[in-house]
């Protein structure tokens, strides 16, 4: 698939999004699967662009709810991914999976499935470093390194409340978890 291609078919998804505000659209395992958006996720990813954003190294940017495409049954729209600068600076629509370096992916109820199982395999197998899942609904992080053909080796579960560093090929990047907001339906969910 060309960068044309990706960037007319991801077109597409967005008209999706318009005709439904408030929903992201991703192609999963060959489905188009539409997430509400509420403000608990929206608050948590602006909280970590803005940790992430003033640590990067020149020359890498953080993007949002960009398309990545992987294949042609699965079009991920990270909830932050850090790729190149110059790449960014092409302001499309979307991209190759392979320009990620660093993704995180904000835990909703709809996407518990696709953000613990489905994605990390996808990431994985891409080769990207290090995938952060936040999770509101349980107050927690899972960092994920050590990419290999089938997922993940190494994975950590970390509480809000401190702040967590992630040692990725960027260097060490710390987050603040203290101050994310944990939702109060989610709590009892394990």
């Amino acid at each position: 698939m060309t960068v044309s291609d990706l960037d007319r078919l991801h077109s597409q998804l967005s008209k999706l999004e318009d005709m439904f505000p408030g929903y992201l659209t991703e192609i999963v395992e060959g489905s188009i699967v539409m997430n509400p958006v509420k403000p608990f996720h929206g608050k948590t990813i602006q909280r970590l662009w803005s940790d992430l954003e003033g640590q990067l190294p020149s020359g890498w940017a953080v993007v949002s709810d960009v398309a990545f495409v992987f294949d042609d049954d699965n079009e991920f729209c990270p909830d932050l991914a850090v790729i190149p600068a110059e790449a960014e600076d092409e302001n499309r629509s979307a991209y190759p999976a392979d320009l990620i370096e660093f993704v995180v992916e904000v835990v909703s109820p709809s996407s518990v499935r696709r953000d613990y199982e489905v994605k990390p395999r996808w990431y994985a197998s891409c080769g990207i470093a290090n995938y952060l899942v936040v999770d509101p609904l349980k107050g927690h992080c899972v960092t994920m390194w050590n990419p290999g053909p089938d997922g993940y080796r190494g994975r950590d579960v970390i509480p809000y409340g401190k702040d967590l560093t992630v040692d990725s090929p960027l260097g060490g990047l710390t987050l603040g978890t203290a101050r994310l907001p944990v939702d109060p339906q989610g709590r009892h969910r394990s």
